[in-house]
């Protein structure tokens, strides 16, 4: 199993005080005061802007991100870290339109581009990530807000880091 390994840089361009990390990581204030640049030199994380895996999300696959503004829409404030783990099994995630599992079901074990477009519908209250891990959009065509799913039930869409039910594409994550 490959291991993850992302590096955290106050400055641009890889300057500045520097933390490694290979797993994930629920306060990153204690290593660095800003984060202005970073690398992945192995693996696929999420970065979040606040502690404990919350606010804004974003994924970041093997690559170097000299300017987080300018490069990816970051602010230098990033504030914990999660792996995410290689992965090369089945995938398969259902959604319910309310909240504990509840209402109607509908079903993914492939990308899908536009949710609305597939189930007639945008908003999500419920999911129960089955197998594998998943990026959700809450725009179609994989664009806007991100939230990584783990395998594991989220009995309301505040469970998975956002403010709305809606959901616009979704994609599996088998990049790593």
């Amino acid at each position: 199993m490959a291991v993850g390994k992302i590096i955290f840089f106050e400055d641009r361009n890889f300057q500045g005080r520097s933390h490694e990390s290979s797993s994930d990581c629920a306060d990153l204030h204690s290593y660095f005061n800003r984060c202005n640049s970073i690398k992945v030199e192995s693996g696929c994380f999420v970065v979040y802007e606040r502690p404990n895996y919350m606010g804004h999300q974003y994924f970041l696959k093997r690559g170097d991100y000299s300017d987080n503004q300018r490069m990816i829409g970051i602010n230098d404030c990033i504030r914990s870290c999660r792996m995410i783990p290689n992965y090369r099994g089945n995938y398969r995630v259902r959604f319910y339109e309310r909240s504990d599992m509840a209402g109607q079901m509908m079903e993914l074990n492939e990308d899908c581009p536009n949710f609305m477009d597939r189930f007639h519908m945008a908003d999500v209250n419920s999911c129960n990530v089955m197998e594998g891990h998943w990026l959700m959009y809450d725009q179609a065509n994989y664009k806007g807000r991100v939230y990584y799913l783990k395998p594991g039930e989220y009995r309301r869409y505040s469970d998975w880091g956002s403010t709305s039910p809606r959901v616009g594409s979704l994609r599996r994550i088998t990049e790593f």
